[in-house]
């Protein structure tokens, strides 16, 4: 009971075993791939509004693989995120967004505006068309 409990506070402990990992896969990077992963973390982080906890580690660690490869394969990192970081960061994570806090917001106000349609006067079968 105790764990499940935990679990759902904090997340599981297997993803902050791999989140952990990502960070030394992280710090092991060559410049100036470091540098712009570490840019990219925070990015992410702070703008990426991924609410669930295993598709944002899964997240991260494909980040990090694409990382490793282009070290591996001397890929420049401008070749990676192209003219605009911003935009390759944004295009990244939209492949994961399905559990992201504005999908969230939006099935809300969706739900909401329904339901005042329906209190309203409208039929069921209008609402949300």
């Amino acid at each position: 009971m105790t764990a499940r409990w935990i679990e759902a506070v904090a997340g599981s402990l297997e993803q902050k075993k791999r989140y952990k990992r990502y960070r030394e896969g992280v710090e092991a990077l060559p410049e100036p791939y470091l540098t712009t992963a570490k840019a990219v973390d925070r990015y992410l982080i702070q703008a990426g509004g991924v609410t669930d906890g295993e598709t944002f580690v899964r997240m991260l660690e494909d980040l990090l693989d694409i990382w490793q490869r282009a070290v591996a394969d001397g890929t420049p990192v401008r070749e990676i995120v192209g003219d605009d970081p911003v935009e390759f960061v944004d295009t990244f994570r939209s492949a994961y967004a399905g559990k992201d806090w504005t999908e969230k917001e939006r099935a809300r106000l969706r739900k909401a505006v329904d339901e005042a349609g329906i209190a309203e006067g409208e039929r069921p079968e209008e609402a949300g068309s």
